[in-house]
């Protein structure tokens, strides 16, 4: 049976409960061994459709629109403020869902609470969603409820969502503009190919003399590009089709991580972001107890990189057998060598998450750095790009116009 209710503590305040017991009497011993006397008792069935944890129309597994890492984050500071108040879990779990910005965010913390009803610990009961809570907030989780410091656990894992949030926004934002300017000269490009260029034609053939060569030229690629449009949109959405399928494959997809690694500019930004993530994720989960074993075993499935996941895995199997934690990274190209030396040190020292901090705080600068200089490198290539384009069409024009000028 549950109860929930109002107790009072040994300093006279007032906290709310929420308890399992088979009956009044025990949960009265339940709270005399937390120093608690009960005020008020209220009694509910732990499968009542009654109880808002377990509101059966908000409860399915997929609503619109989904949980976002963000609503994650949200949620777990809330619920580590709240039990940091000494308001129960599944209290906590409530307000949250209640609180929730989305019918999917509410589902999926009710679904959290069913769970630690029918004897679930936190831990596992974020476990069984772990793709939606995120591996660092289970494994924090879990660490938090054995420490007995879950308010702090949480705290860290929302710290981390945080971190990799302002990340993905900072490449995000550097690259909007330039991702602009290549849709900008793409529209421009087929406006012209499309609907003037072919305009363009029928008005110099009235003049019925021979046209430039370069106005000859640019009339063949428009006609081209329109009678074969059919074809090539199907060859683009079959490139499109087959590389998607090809990135479900293991052993492609690596490949093709590893070859983005090695383009000169964008495999440094990404190098720069592998190091920056790995090195803040490491940082929150040591400084808050989780195993190294543990934590690069979580951090490897945080990845999306499969070569940087696959190095990890290579170094956790190397300190299983006996390797320091720096010398397991021996030769590991994927990561700035910054990693390795900072990790060496902290071995030594004693102060491991302080020298995954400091990584992470320098890599996260020199990518900031990185992203914004790529972006001001491909504005400038793109305006160059569309004005060679729309220039060899006014050129085109313009000698076309001279011709017939020169026959009148």
């Amino acid at each position: 049976m549950l109860y929930r209710g109002i107790a009072i503590d040994s300093r006279g305040e007032r906290l709310k409960f929420e308890e399992s017991a088979s009956s009044r009497e025990e949960l009265r011993q339940i709270l005399a061994s937390k120093n608690l006397k009960p005020a008020r008792i209220e009694e509910e069935n732990s499968s009542s459709s009654a109880s808002p944890i377990f509101k059966s129309s908000q409860d399915s597994g997929f609503a619109f629109p989904p949980m976002t890492k963000f609503d994650v984050e949200m949620g777990l500071r809330q619920l580590a403020a709240m039990i940091k108040s000494s308001v129960t879990l599944l209290v906590a779990l409530e307000t949250v869902a209640d609180q929730a910005p989305s019918r999917a965010a509410a589902s999926a913390w009710r679904r959290v609470a069913k769970r630690i009803v029918s004897g679930s610990s936190f831990a596992k009961a974020l476990e069984v969603e772990s793709r939606r809570f995120g591996e660092i907030a289970v494994r924090l989780a879990e660490v938090g409820e054995s420490s007995g410091e879950l308010e702090k656990a949480l705290r860290r894992a929302a710290d981390q969502l945080e971190a990799r949030r302002n990340l993905k926004s900072a490449v995000i934002n550097a690259l909007v503009y330039p991702v602009i300017a290549v849709l900008m000269a793409v529209a421009v490009s087929g406006y012209l190919v499309v609907g003037v260029i072919p305009k363009l034609a029928e008005f110099l053939q009235l003049g019925g003399v021979p046209l430039p060569s370069t106005t000859r030229a640019l009339i063949d690629v428009s006609q081209f590009l329109i009678r074969n449009s059919i074809s090539i949109t199907l060859g683009i959405f079959s490139f499109v089709a087959l590389w998607v399928f090809f990135r479900f494959i293991p052993a492609t997809r690596e490949i093709e991580d590893v070859i983005l690694l090695r383009i000169p500019v964008t495999g440094k930004i990404l190098r720069l972001s592998g190091t920056a993530l790995f090195s803040r994720s490491m940082q929150i989960m040591t400084e808050s107890g989780v195993a190294l074993i543990d934590a690069l075993s979580t951090a490897a499935r945080l990845m999306a990189n499969r070569r940087f996941r696959k190095r990890i895995e290579q170094s956790r199997k190397a300190i299983i057998h006996g390797s320091t934690f720096a010398s397991s990274l021996e030769g590991a190209k994927e990561f700035m060598p910054m990693l390795r030396k900072m990790a060496s040190v902290g071995e030594v020292t004693g102060s491991l998450p302080e020298a995954f901090g400091e990584t992470a705080d320098f890599h996260e600068m020199l990518l900031a750095l990185a992203v914004k200089r790529f972006g001001m490198m491909i504005e400038p290539v793109m305006i160059i790009i569309t004005g060679l384009i729309v220039g060899f069409v006014y050129i085109a024009f313009f000698m076309a116009l001279f011709a017939i000028a020169g026959t009148a």
